[in-house]
């Protein structure tokens, strides 16, 4: 029975390192989410007034129907769709995809823009489709920060063997104490 200590202690540490696997994921994905809070928050908007005049605002003030005029460089401030303009958009830190993505009007695909992505080239204007907290970066913040990755069988098996190990272990040791004195 010398190899049931050596068993519960090789269980043991693969329990511990299982778990800090999973506390640096989840330290990475909270990370995330705050770098994409962080590009919700600190976009400038010029938003375009009633009288055609250009308003500097936060972009976290802009409400659905708004509308805004987004420059080469410039961060797109909010999902929305493009009413007037061509240029290329920048769309790779919400799909992954490095070539830019033609935006222009009057098409389903290609008139819709992400906030926090950023227009290459050109200029466009933009009508603001969701109101704060209800655009795509929001719903994927929400969607990090809730994240639980639930257990495979095999390491809830390993944990109940793991339990079951150390009680033996320890009941056998309590054995083997009482008996020596």
């Amino acid at each position: 029975m010398a190899s049931l200590p050596i068993i519960s202690n090789n269980l043991f540490f693969t329990i511990v390192f299982a778990n800090f696997a999973e506390a640096v994921a989840e330290g990475r994905g909270k990370a995330q989410a705050d770098a994409l809070r962080s590009t919700r928050t600190d976009t400038i908007a010029k938003k375009i007034l009633p009288n055609g005049s250009i308003q500097e605002i936060n972009s976290t003030e802009l409400r659905r129907g708004d509308q805004v005029r987004v420059v080469a460089g410039d961060m797109i401030p909010a999902d929305g769709e493009v009413i007037s303009g061509l240029g290329s958009v920048d769309e790779s830190a919400i799909t992954g995809e490095s070539a830019p993505v033609l935006k222009q009007p009057g098409t389903d695909i290609a008139s819709s823009v992400t906030g926090g992505t950023r227009l290459l080239s050109d200029e466009l204007t933009i009508r603001i489709t969701a109101d704060p907290g209800q655009g795509f970066i929001d719903r994927m913040i929400a969607l990090v920060e809730g994240a639980e990755r639930t257990k495979t069988p095999n390491e809830i098996a390993l944990t109940v063997l793991l339990a079951g190990r150390t009680d033996a272990g320890v009941s056998n040791c309590g054995s083997q104490y009482s008996t020596a004195g």
